[in-house]
């Protein structure tokens, strides 16, 4: 019998198929709803630098027909059956979620493991499907913050597929072909590189027997899932780096990033502490100093993104009226240096604990939402990881925080990138 967890009012189950699939069976019967998720253990830090971008194509074209099934019958059995459906690729899974009524919602198998077996590629749709990829490409080109963060990312993690973006460049999906994304489609696309999560109101027996229906005459290839062996670890910075974006506007964006930890270790927690104290709501430090008091800046923000080789905790901001990029900077880089030196106090700490416990919850607020947040940590760590992150949380005591900013947040560490206007001067870079 399986062992049973609980979160947020559903009782988990965990299953194997004989093939490999890993099946996560989350029962909580509050609406007549359930959501499937199917996640692939690849994404774009599986991209040979050739085929990068693949990952994400390869999203698309799973809704361009298969072997049994015609191009657009994955909508419309969806919209016939007044279900919903959608894929999203990051760099290190791919997902593909249906959330249907409880009385329809073995056709998302069934849709699921057709095209897992069956994918057709179809060459005039492989390339229409690739303008469509190309033109979404050129439309990320007039986002500002988004040309930042990729120039820094790709400073930051240098060599190494995470220092690309998701979507890849036009350069190597243009000489990508069909046969290319068959390779990488049979290398990763299989059941014993998959973990699929079935949340909502069903039952774990029940929910398994659809499951086995589906998926279990699936054969695994005789040949391993997995890496070639091309990427080379994120390398630690041995000094700062620093550089400049020029754009057609007259705001002046800042983005600094360090790297981090995988995801699920004690410093990936503590880092989300920090994001909190520093830069989550109109309570924050950075918040309140720079835009209420000293009004130097726009707005501020930090993100902890953690992935299975290593993260990275990103901050920005723009500067306000007549502010100076270097004036900006200094007063980040000192509230960065007081959480490295000094011990957070307790209410808030105990602020920050209650912001991450309440978006955790709100995150586990819909099925969907469940699943997403039990199988997301399926792929990358442990799933179980999702269920005691109060714990971790309050596990993580002002001294280690301390630790955990002085270890991973040093200005010798981090990647310091300015977006300027063309006439501003570049002593912003030349510190």
């Amino acid at each position: 019998m399986a062992t049973e967890y609980f979160k947020a009012g559903a009782r988990i189950t965990e299953h194997a198929l004989r093939n490999g699939l890993q099946v996560l069976v989350v029962e909580r019967h509050d609406a007549p709803t359930v959501t499937t998720l199917l996640y692939y253990r690849v994404g774009a830090r599986n991209e040979r630098s050739q085929e990068a971008g693949v990952s994400h194509f390869l999203e698309h074209m799973m809704f361009k027909g298969t072997q049994r099934y015609g191009k657009g019958h994955v909508d419309l059995v969806t919209t016939c059956s007044g279900g919903s459906n959608n894929a999203w690729t990051s760099y290190d899974h791919t997902a593909y979620w249906f959330e249907f009524a409880a009385d329809r919602w073995e056709q998302a198998l069934e849709l699921e493991a057709d095209r897992m077996k069956g994918l057709l590629l179809d060459q005039d749709e492989y390339e229409a499907e690739k303008a469509v990829v190309l033109e979404e490409m050129s439309m990320t080109e007039d986002d500002p913050w988004r040309e930042l963060s990729k120039e820094v990312g790709e400073a930051l993690f240098l060599g190494h597929p995470y220092g690309r973006p998701v979507i890849g460049y036009s350069d190597t999906l243009k000489a990508l072909g069909p046969a290319d994304m068959r390779a990488y489609f049979e290398r990763y696309y299989r059941p014993d590189n998959a973990v699929l999560v079935v949340c909502g109101n069903v039952t774990p027996s029940g929910a398994m027997k659809l499951v086995r229906k589906h998926f279990g005459s699936i054969e695994a290839p005789k040949t391993p899932a997995g890496d070639l062996g091309f990427r080379r670890a994120p390398t630690e910075p041995g000094s700062e780096k620093r550089l400049v974006c020029r754009w057609d506007d007259g705001a002046k964006r800042l983005c600094m990033a360090w790297p981090t930890v995988p995801v699920g270790t004690d410093e990936d927690y503590a880092l989300d502490l920090i994001s909190v104290v520093l830069a989550t709501g109109r309570g924050s430090r950075l918040y309140q100093r720079i835009v209420k008091e000293e009004g130097l800046g726009m707005s501020v923000s930090i993100s902890n993104d953690t992935r299975i080789e290593g993260g990275v905790l990103w901050l920005m901001s723009e500067c306000a009226g007549a502010t100076t990029p270097e004036q900006l900077e200094a007063a980040i880089e000192e509230e960065i240096e007081r959480i490295a030196t000094e011990l957070v106090p307790a209410k808030e700490l105990k602020r920050a604990r209650a912001m991450l416990h309440a978006a955790a919850a709100h995150d586990s607020e819909t099925v969907t939402d469940l699943a997403e947040d039990i199988g997301s940590y399926a792929v990358d760590a442990d799933w179980r990881l999702a269920l005691d992150s109060d714990e971790r949380l309050a596990a993580i005591k002002p001294s280690f925080l301390r630790a955990t900013a002085r270890k991973l947040l040093g200005r010798s560490r981090r990647v310091t990138g300015w977006s300027l206007p063309h006439e501003e001067s570049n002593a912003a870079v030349s510190k």
